[in-house]
């Protein structure tokens, strides 16, 4: 009986690397993972991803029935099979990661950011299977995205195209430490930009008008807003209410660049569910173009949390495939 192909899936974040076997039809068989952050040298961290991993390749049934292997990174370069630059690795400048592994495990690598990564696993396993045209955003510390047009990625002519987390959508706004720059997207819409604006608005409350009250400036994050908004604090719901507005003004720029069939959004910031996505949709809806109105939905992803960055990583194998 011939034995299925799997594929390997790698999310290489700055703290840890997730790794895990995965199936045609999504499923992670076996997983594990390192401590990027424990590795100053490359040679380091590659010798021990390769001794984590070769336990399940084993088990999985050898290398034989591994048709490849799925980085997500971040700043990835699909076209060099490079990370370039990236502020949160201990590695700087040019790492040629790709071909590191491949010469490190003897398999095919193909390499991307994260959210790219992110894009092309709804396109295989989740809620952009039959599309051919749609906009993923990534809500997590930051907002990263990927851009699917006609059934392509659109990776620009460096393979860095997709940054939309950094384009401005407040003239003169907040600042971007990382970047420099003032006013983008993910000074608003990211965990990081909803804690800053839940600061502000505590900042011009009065006393013990909200529940965020009780606590300092520092001890204020995303999951605390979501947990008061959660028990019905005003303030904290003005937070969602605020951002939704902001993200939604932003996703109407981008739909009507590709007029795209949906816009999915993926991370920790949807958990918080209609609180996010009601006043998005009604942002978009306000800011669109009318020949755009009605015909763009802004849906959840339906990758589970904890397998979206391996199945997102793993899934760039079956899509190499029909290139």
């Amino acid at each position: 009986m011939h034995e299925e192909d799997l594929a390997i899936g790698i999310d290489l974040g700055g703290t840890n690397t997730d790794f895990g076997i995965v199936d045609r039809s999504g499923k992670v068989l076996w997983r594990g993972g390192i401590k990027t952050k424990n590795h100053k040298e490359i040679s380091s961290y590659l010798e021990e991803l390769f001794l984590a991993m070769l336990p399940i390749i084993e088990h999985a049934g050898g290398v034989s029935r591994i048709k490849g292997i799925g980085v997500g990174a971040p700043n990835g370069n699909f076209y060099k099979g490079t990370i370039e630059h990236a502020p949160n690795l201990a590695w700087k400048g040019v790492i040629p990661m790709a071909q590191l592994m491949e010469e490190k495990f003897g398999l095919e690598v193909v390499l991307t950011n994260d959210a790219n990564a992110a894009a092309i696993g709804e396109m295989v396993y989740g809620a952009a299977r039959d599309m051919k045209d749609f906009i993923l955003i990534t809500l997590g510390t930051g907002v990263g995205s990927g851009i699917v047009a006609n059934g392509k990625l659109i990776y620009g002519h460096d393979g860095f195209a997709g940054e939309l987390g950094h384009t401005m959508i407040i003239p003169d706004g907040r600042y971007h430490p990382g970047t420099g720059l003032y006013g983008s997207l993910e000074m608003y819409a990211s965990a990081t930009g909803l804690t800053k604006t839940a600061i502000e608005m505590l900042q011009k409350s009065s006393a013990g008008s909200s529940l965020l009250h009780n606590y300092t400036e520092d001890e204020i994050t995303s999951k605390l807003v979501y947990e008061c908004a959660m028990k019905g604090d005003i303030l904290s719901k003005e937070v969602y209410a605020y951002t939704g507005k902001i993200l939604g003004m932003a996703l109407a720029n981008f739909a009507m660049a590709t007029s795209p069939e949906a816009i999915i959004l993926f991370g920790g910031l949807c958990k918080a569910g209609s609180m996010l996505f009601d006043p998005v949709k009604v942002s978009f809806e306000n800011h669109l173009l009318p020949l755009f109105r009605n015909k763009i939905n802004i849906i959840p992803s339906e990758l589970a949390d904890d397998d979206a960055a391996i199945l997102g990583a793993s899934s760039l194998v079956w899509d190499k495939e029909k290139s």
